[in-house]
């Protein structure tokens, strides 16, 4: 999952919800030098990625895009699904995404002093572009899979995906819908 995903999943919680956005800065056993609400969110964004990476539905999705994009295909996926989800918002929020949207960036601000600096730099272009909200459009997917593209240390065109966002909706779509409620549900333990 990307970044909408990972924040949605959090609840409400500000502290799980810190501790899933800056979990990809946070290496091995680093995440038990953070308070403990920060650390188990730390821990559920990697039982999501797992929960994920091992999932026969979501491998759909991974498997069909394989071919063309290799050990890339799974990014992209959680591309596709962050789109996904924010079209299909209301179906698993009762709030609307742009309230979501600004809820979350006032809290990733308010614990600015919690991040590691890679996690800062994320937050910064996050909140000022609009990150979360503009997930709703494939233009931004294509431009965000550029912009990782760009950012790796060997280059590789993941932005050619939009085409199979473009052309495939419904597949990718039906796969989300799927799956979703599914890790949902997995990942409701950590709130509790």
């Amino acid at each position: 999952m990307n970044f909408l995903a990972h924040l949605f999943l959090a609840g409400e919680d500000e502290e799980l919800l810190i501790g899933n956005f800056i979990a990809d800065a946070v290496k091995g056993s680093k995440y038990s030098t953070y308070p403990d609400k920060i650390s188990k969110g730390i821990l559920m964004h990697r039982e999501v990625d797992y929960f994920s990476d091992n999932n026969p539905i979501y491998l759909q999705s991974v498997h069909r895009l394989r071919p063309n994009y290799g050990k890339y295909s799974g990014v992209i996926t959680d591309m596709f699904y962050d789109y996904f989800l924010a079209n299909n918002w209301s179906a698993f929020s009762e709030i609307s995404l742009e309230e979501f949207c600004i809820n979350t960036y006032e809290t990733l601000n308010k614990h600015l002093d919690k991040m590691p600096k890679e996690s800062l730099v994320i937050s910064t272009y996050m909140s000022r572009e609009n990150w979360l909200l503009s997930y709703r459009k494939k233009e931004h997917i294509k431009d965000a899979l550029a912009g990782m593209s760009k950012r790796m240390k060997y280059y590789f065109p993941m932005d050619s995906a939009a085409i199979e966002l473009e052309n495939n909706p419904e597949i990718y779509n039906r796969d989300f819908m799927a799956f979703f409620p599914l890790l949902t549900e997995h990942i409701a333990p950590f709130k509790g």
